[in-house]
């Protein structure tokens, strides 16, 4: 869905912003489309300021798409939550998180930061639009009637508006794994308990309303609306197949779903004291277990960050014992940590675990209590799956 040849746009707080090919065509039909109502507003059709407004309008909508997502990667964040980037696609975007939710209140709140997002860009559309023109001019122009007698500027504000709005009440259908749909799982996850049974119920109905969808595709299509039933007919595939991926990943896993990083995790791991000089570090830890890295903690044993081989070696042997394991330091910003009660099938989706390897198990106090690796998680599946 996802695959290979996204362009990079620019980055946000350290959050790629990405588009796949498939975009551009979106793109495209949104500039043609508009390009002939706008024409019409105007009574200019096919001038370059109806192409312009039209050119503006696709920005603006692909613009609100990336609010819509940087609304998730901004509540995942503050939720100790990894984004590794937002990509644009044929069908809107969706911002990838390192892993999933650890908690029901982390689900929601995740799942719908991006709706509330687009609501208020939707009403501040709406109080410009009304503003400037009044109810009625400004509705003929939101439903995208030429003859609505509004200026050109307008008439993107009431279509943005009107499309924004269309994607608020689209997105929060109870279709997982449409934010609606994820919003459904954190309420069945915080009122049963149990992560797994939460995710099959929403996979379920994601699945009837991908069925419904499709239905009402084909429905469009011998209808006349060929277009927009295949447009819909897609969705309802797309909507069907993750559903469908989500319950089989799910069951899967339901025989980790009692299990937590704690129950499988190394609870002696190797650390290097912050006040250990890089000489001893090299000497004590590098040298003697061959590892490319060590967590790092403090007096406390609160976990600080890790420090790497390579780094260390680039020290003057001049400077050795003088200097210290904490000038070393790769500070944590929570890509290598996690809480040791985090339960353990959160970590199937972790990109960090699959980039290194191996995450720190921290506490309620952040001291390092453990290291959880890839080939843990690994056993533990397989042994779920032989009971």
């Amino acid at each position: 869905m996802f695959g290979g040849g996204s362009i990079t746009l620019f980055h946000v707080r350290g959050i790629r912003i990405a588009v796949d090919w498939s975009w551009f065509f979106v793109l495209f039909l949104v500039i043609f489309w508009l390009s002939e109502f706008y024409g019409d507003v105007l009574g200019e059709s096919g001038s370059s300021a109806a192409f312009g407004l039209a050119v503006l309008s696709a920005a603006g909508f692909f613009g609100s798409i990336v609010l819509h997502e940087l609304g998730h990667a901004f509540a995942a964040l503050r939720n100790g939550i990894g984004i590794s980037n937002i990509q644009l696609w044929f069908f809107g975007g969706m911002a990838r998180l390192d892993r999933d939710s650890d908690s029901p209140s982390t689900e929601f709140k995740v799942a719908v930061a991006g709706p509330l997002v687009t609501l208020a860009i939707v009403v501040v559309l709406t109080a410009v639009g009304l503003l400037a023109v009044g109810t009625e001019e400004f509705r003929k122009a939101a439903l995208v009637e030429s003859d609505a007698g509004v200026s050109g500027f307008v008439a993107m504000i009431a279509w943005l508006a009107s499309i924004n709005l269309l994607v608020l009440l689209f997105n929060l259908l109870p279709a997982f794994p449409m934010d609606g749909g994820k919003i459904v799982r954190a309420i069945a996850w915080w009122r049963t308990g149990d992560r797994g049974a939460a995710t099959r119920f929403a996979a379920n109905l994601g699945r009837v309303f991908a069925y419904i969808f499709i239905g009402g595709g084909l429905l469009l299509i011998f209808a006349g609306d060929a277009f927009g039933g295949v447009w819909l007919a897609l969705i309802g595939f797309i909507i069907n197949g993750s559903a469908r991926a989500a319950a089989a990943q799910t069951t899967i896993t339901s025989g980790i779903s009692k299990l937590s990083v704690a129950d499988v995790m190394d609870r002696e791991p190797v650390s290097i004291p912050d006040d250990l000089t890089v000489e001893r570090a090299l000497d004590e830890y590098f040298l003697r277990y061959r590892w490319p890295w060590f967590p790092v903690v403090d007096a406390a044993h609160r976990f600080l960050g890790l420090v790497v081989r390579d780094k260390a070696d680039e020290v003057p042997e001049s400077s050795r014992t003088t200097s210290y394991v904490s000038d070393l330091l790769e500070h944590d910003d929570g890509t290598f940590q996690v809480r040791d009660d985090t339960p353990l099938d959160a970590l199937l989706s972790s990109r960090a675990l699959r980039r290194f390897g191996a995450l720190m198990a921290v506490d309620a106090e952040g001291r390092l209590s453990g290291v959880i690796t890839v080939e843990q998680v690994g056993r533990a599946l397989r042994d779920a799956s032989r009971r």
